[in-house]
């Protein structure tokens, strides 16, 4: 099994951590970086390969990851130029993929079975999977509905549930073929061009730990819950 990490992000919204380091290689409690957690997982999960695409900083995460031999895996490394979107980086070396393979953030924290996401892709056909989590939203107001300048409804600080994108995807080569190598894509715009084709992604519902660490207060959370999530994040650690 491959998996292809996406690490070339600048990390903006993390700063001043990321100012001197890449965002995936910050660290999680004493000992370790995000982005060694996630081989770390890849490699018990029994993915044997691993592309890192890099940009910002990219030559630390080299210098860091190596060969990826330590966690027994096989590294190599796509570097971004200039900024190609979320799922741009892939087009530039999708001769180098496999049939089916999963894409990742480098930023991402959680316990999900990274190899049964891959398995549920290749066996449900879609070009796509998405690894989903479920999400509630407080509005601190009072909801109006309007219709010609009237009110026709009123919610009073309600709540909404909606499922997001945990960062995490199941893909298909043959997806890929119709764009071109070397422009940007984004993650949105290859769902929106799915669902206006009428081939839409498949859904991988999780209901586990997860964390993106994509800001200040999503970081010091992790650094506070890594003591008591290590056993479940690193199994055998």
């Amino acid at each position: 099994m491959h998996a292809v990490i996406l690490a070339g992000g600048k990390g903006v919204r993390l700063r001043p951590y990321t100012t001197a380091l890449p965002k995936p290689l910050v660290p999680i409690g004493d000992q370790h970086a995000i982005l060694e957690i996630v081989l770390r997982q890849l490699s018990t999960a029994g993915f044997t390969s691993c592309t890192l695409a890099i940009g910002h900083l990219g030559e630390i995460i080299r210098a860091y990851v190596g060969d990826g031999s330590q966690w027994g895996l096989a590294v190599d490394y796509a570097t971004e130029e200039s900024p190609l979107g979320t799922m741009g980086p892939l087009l530039n070396l999708r001769h180098r993929l496999p049939d089916t393979f999963l894409v990742m953030n480098g930023d991402v924290l959680t316990d999900l079975d990274y190899a049964d996401v891959l398995s549920r892709h290749r066996s449900s056909g879609a070009p796509l999977t998405i690894a989903t989590y479920a999400r509630k939203v407080h509005i601190d107001f009072g909801v109006l509905t309007t219709t010609d300048s009237k009110v026709v409804a009123f919610t009073e600080k309600p709540s909404v549930d909606y499922r997001v994108s945990m960062g995490v995807y199941g893909l298909s080569r043959a997806t890929l073929e119709a764009y071109t190598p070397g422009l940007p894509l984004g993650f949105d715009e290859l769902v929106l061009d799915l669902l206006a084709a009428q081939t839409p992604p498949h859904a991988y519902d999780f209901d586990g730990y997860w964390l993106d660490i994509g800001r200040p207060d999503d970081y010091d959370r992790a650094n506070a819950e890594f003591t008591t999530r290590k056993s479940l994040l690193l199994k055998g650690a």
